[in-house]
């Protein structure tokens, strides 16, 4: 028994520690934005200390004199489509690499996962041609044209382990009792496949949210813009960062995704290591 006290306490202490160090950059995130500018650049105070009142200027600064609402809304707005349209292709792209194609279903798997690597400094010239030709630049709708090119290839091959973790008899059966293998992939496949369903649609948004490159090359219009490029673009101006509102953005972006994460977090585990594993 005390054999055990101890290392439960043990256990106790890292997790607490472990809370600590992920808990840290949103408590300095919450001090910040809401310090004063002269408590900030005071090399005298304790940063993690209000040695001056707090102060609601840096969250006034970030909604009423730049576009944060609209940029929220654009990043939403983008998210959603790409998630949707990444499901949309990736779930029968990977059915039928896993079940129809034979041996070279699992390399062409592995190619797509290879080009999910491809640096995207490399494609946004080419990119940049396709947007054109369609007529999107500096549009949101061109982020949704570009984003499933680097979403679509991981949830394929993340997919892909997630059917064939399913047994292929289900199927069998099911399709002896009636169903076409259309209908048994709608009423089978996809709900047992509910963790890796998850996994990347939170995978697809998390990546729209948190890309710059792109969303920098196709945007210029600060209404059109996603957080990822608008909050650093309006608020470091030259060598002057305004780090209070810096920081009030960072925080409101980042605790939804948080939580997110955190709410599902057995179903992402479980999507990513038998996605990967398989």
């Amino acid at each position: 028994m005390p054999g055990r006290k101890g290392a439960r306490a043990i256990q106790r202490v890292i997790v607490v520690l472990f809370a600590a160090a992920l808990a840290f950059p949103f408590l300095w995130m919450v001090i910040t934005s809401f310090k004063r500018t002269s408590d900030l650049y005071d090399l005298k105070n304790n940063p993690f200390l209000f040695n001056e009142p707090p102060t609601l200027e840096h969250w006034r600064l970030l909604f009423a004199e730049t576009p944060f609402a609209r940029w929220l809304g654009n990043t939403l707005f983008v998210g959603l489509l790409v998630s949707a349209v990444t499901l949309l292709l990736a779930l029968p792209a990977a059915y039928g690499l896993a079940r129809l194609a034979g041996r070279w279903g699992e390399r062409a798997g592995i190619v797509m996962f290879l080009m999910y690597l491809i640096p995207p400094t490399l494609l946004f010239i080419p990119l940049s041609r396709v947007v054109v030709t369609l007529g999107l630049q500096d549009t949101v709708w061109a982020l949704v044209v570009v984003y499933p090119t680097f979403t679509v290839p991981f949830s394929t091959w993340l997919l892909m382990g997630f059917f064939k973790s399913i047994p292929r008899e289900l199927e069998d059966a099911a399709m002896v009792d009636g169903l076409t293998r259309f209908g048994a992939f709608l009423r089978l496949v996809v709900p047992m496949s509910f963790s890796g369903i998850l996994t990347v649609t939170i995978f697809s948004f998390t990546l729209v949210i948190q890309e710059f490159v792109y969303a920098l090359t196709f945007i210029s219009s600060s209404s059109q813009q996603t957080v990822s490029v608008g909050v650093p673009i309006v608020l470091v101006r030259g060598d002057v960062y305004y780090w209070g509102s810096l920081m009030a953005a960072c925080l409101i972006t980042s605790i939804p995704i948080a939580v997110l994460y955190n709410f599902f977090l057995d179903r992402f585990i479980a999507g990513f290591t038998v996605g990967a594993i398989r």
